[in-house]
């Protein structure tokens, strides 16, 4: 079992930066990729960023440019550095353990993190 708890969410205006941390514990020795999710009231959950542990990467559309995963695969942790926020980027962000295949990330159903709420003022 992996457990992972986020840390970083808060309150934001728009323009502002933000970073979200997510640590997993337990059987780490499985752990191969990692990734962010959001989801926001009424909208389904949607890839934010996913990360191999070699460290290539897959974006969401509407973060390209914008925001930046990054691994520290020895203290088992993931970042998204969040940049140029905007009302819409506001929701509950996920941590998740996934799969890296067909070079981009897809998410394992049975390891999420609580969340973590980032909201951003316009």
């Amino acid at each position: 079992q992996v457990r992972l708890v986020e840390s970083g969410g808060g309150l934001v205006p728009a323009g502002g930066s933000l970073t979200l941390s997510c640590t997993a514990s337990g059987s780490t020795d499985t752990i191969g990729a990692m990734g962010w999710y959001r989801q926001a009231p009424g909208k389904q959950r949607e890839l934010v960023a996913g990360i191999n542990r070699g460290g290539n990467t897959d974006y969401g559309d509407s973060v390209k440019g914008r925001f930046t995963i990054s691994r520290d695969n020895a203290k088992n942790t993931v970042y998204l550095q969040m940049n140029s926020l905007k009302p819409e980027d506001t929701a509950v962000y996920f941590c998740n353990l996934g799969m890296w295949y067909s070079r981009s990330y897809h998410p394992r159903d049975d390891y999420w993190g609580q969340g973590t709420q980032v909201t951003v003022s316009s």
